[in-house]
């Protein structure tokens, strides 16, 4: 099926539950996104920062490297601030040893003994005696992502024990995700016989995905398959969401379980309808047609084309200079690029806190802990 990792870690999620996709996905061409160049971006930043810290790079490269680093299209300065944030975990761990651990950034790894010509990139290997750690930035902020039962992170657990097996006797694997934009960290534990294990039952799965004869499942795996707007047996699933009538409870008002039910049907449909739409409008743009679909001119802004001519000009005409302005201070983002993360604690640090976030709706299946009764007293009483 080609020479690249057509069983990637990062689409284990998808492959694993769904043999068939990865054949469909080859079809459709992959135009990339913005979101993935700024996500790639972070990770070379991050990469040359774990190297400063651990393989003294020379300091012109460092700044060589840097200054590329800030001068792409798609840096923002809040990226050194985020990606600071996953470097500071993965120095938490590394000074907590009472030895110098072994630390390799972007460490790429073989798991073909797992699943056909698959290999894959780890952000961060951390290895000390019989502890092996795997750090995985996501600097998406679109989806939160947890480390529990994580394929993607066991994946690369599995080839990092197969790699470094004859150099530590590696025992416990802890497999870390930090999400920095979204203030999302989690992390789990796995012997290596637990894992050992995990890895056969996942090996039949790529087998059968890599010999192109898997069967379609539709789930929410599909949010980020390449065909999920063409696939039929998405389409099919999708459609048979709406539940024949007569299976609904009799009477004039829904049962709290109806109603739950309906909508976490509905919150499915929705994420397709939206797949639906980016994929009609992406073919119309580019001169496609869709039966039934056209493009029309949306709401405008008005803007200003030259602020500094322009406002010379109400200067000019006896407006008030500080009236065309508005004094705002800075967030904690760009105070800590201002100070640095360590200065601006130490200064401010008894000013900072962090409260509970909101209660918001999440299915069962989510990985966060259900609010207790008493925990959302004590929220509603702080309110």
């Amino acid at each position: 099926m080609g020479a690249h990792a057509v069983l990637s870690p990062s689409a284990a999620h998808r492959w694993s539950h769904c043999t068939a996709c990865l054949k469909l996905e080859q079809t459709i061409p992959d135009t990339g996104s913005s979101y993935a160049a700024e996500g790639t971006l972070a990770h070379s930043l991050a990469e040359l920062c774990l190297r400063k810290h651990f393989d003294n790079i020379p300091d012109d490269e460092y700044v060589r490297r840097l200054g590329e680093i800030r001068s792409d299209p798609m840096f923002n300065p809040e990226m050194e601030s985020y990606v600071g944030l996953y470097i500071d975990t993965v120095l938490g761990v590394c000074y907590a040893f009472l030895d110098p651990p072994y630390v390799v950034a972007e460490k790429r790894l073989d798991i073909s003994h797992i699943a056909p010509e698959c290999f894959g990139t780890a952000d961060c290997i951390v290895i000390s005696a019989d502890t092996l750690h795997i750090f995985d930035l996501k600097y998406g902020k679109g989806v939160q992502v947890s480390a529990e039962g994580n394929p993607q992170l066991r994946l690369y657990a599995l080839g990092a024990v197969r790699a470094y097996s004859l150099l530590y006797d590696i025992r416990t694997v802890t497999m870390h995700i930090v999400q920095p934009r979204l203030d999302n960290y989690s992390e789990e534990t796995l012997t290596v016989d637990a894992l050992t294990a995990w890895g056969k039952t996942i090996k039949g799965k790529a087998e059968e995905a890599y010999s192109g004869t898997g069967t379609f499942c539709a789930g929410e795996w599909c949010r980020f398959c390449k065909a999920k707007s063409v696939c039929r047996a998405r389409a099919e699933a999708m459609l048979a969401l709406e539940e024949p009538k007569q299976r609904m409870e009799q009477g004039e008002t829904l049962a709290d379980d109806e109603i739950g039910g309906i909508l976490l049907r509905a919150q499915t449909l929705e994420n397709w309808v939206k797949g639906l739409e980016t994929y009609v409008q992406e073919k119309l743009l580019a001169g496609g047609e869709i039966p039934g679909w056209k493009l029309v001119e949306g709401r405008s802004v008005r803007t200003i084309t030259d602020t500094d001519r322009a406002f010379e000009v109400l200067t000019g005409s006896g407006y008030d200079a500080d009236l065309l302005y508005e004094r705002k201070p800075l967030g904690l983002t760009a105070l800590e690029k201002l100070c640095g993360k360590k200065k601006l604690t130490e200064l401010i640090g008894s000013y900072i806190t962090k409260p509970a976030g909101k209660p918001t709706l999440a299915p069962e299946s989510d990985k966060r802990k259900a609010l207790s009764k008493k925990k959302l007293e004590e929220m509603f009483k702080e309110d």
